[in-house]
């Protein structure tokens, strides 16, 4: 009889077992370039819209660039529609801004034009071996 209230009190006492929670799952993996691309494609789709705006004329180019890094993007839908839309975010946050072309858009397109060469250049380097 001892035994048996020893025994209750113990199980009692004792703490439930608790499944033991699942790891959280592994972080994304994120290709060492991705930065670079995505600020490459928001460069373009400024471009794009800038260039159009200050009679420049020539956004679609901009926009036929875009469209060919991402068909030559190997990797999953997901990250190409990252690349779309941070394009998408360089059209609108300059749309949103601009209305007219003004001093300050011609000396945005100069410099988004040498960043975005030096951003070309550097990936194609890296990656492709050159």
């Amino acid at each position: 009889m001892i035994a048996l209230a020893l025994w209750l009190t113990l199980a009692q006492a004792a703490p439930a077992a608790r499944p033991t929670p699942a790891p959280p799952p592994p972080p994304p993996v994120v290709a060492p370039y991705e930065a670079d691309m995505l600020r490459l494609a928001e460069l373009l789709g400024a471009l794009a819209y800038l260039r159009d705006l200050c009679d420049g004329g020539d956004g679609a180019r901009f926009r036929e660039r875009m469209a060919a890094l991402i068909e030559a993007d190997p990797r999953a839908a997901e990250a190409r529609e990252q690349l779309a839309g941070a394009f998408n975010r360089g059209v609108e946050s300059y749309r949103s801004s601009y209305r007219a072309c003004t001093p300050n858009a011609r000396a945005t397109i100069d410099a988004y034009l040498t960043e975005t060469a030096r951003l070309a250049h550097d990936l194609g380097a890296r990656y492709r071996g050159g």
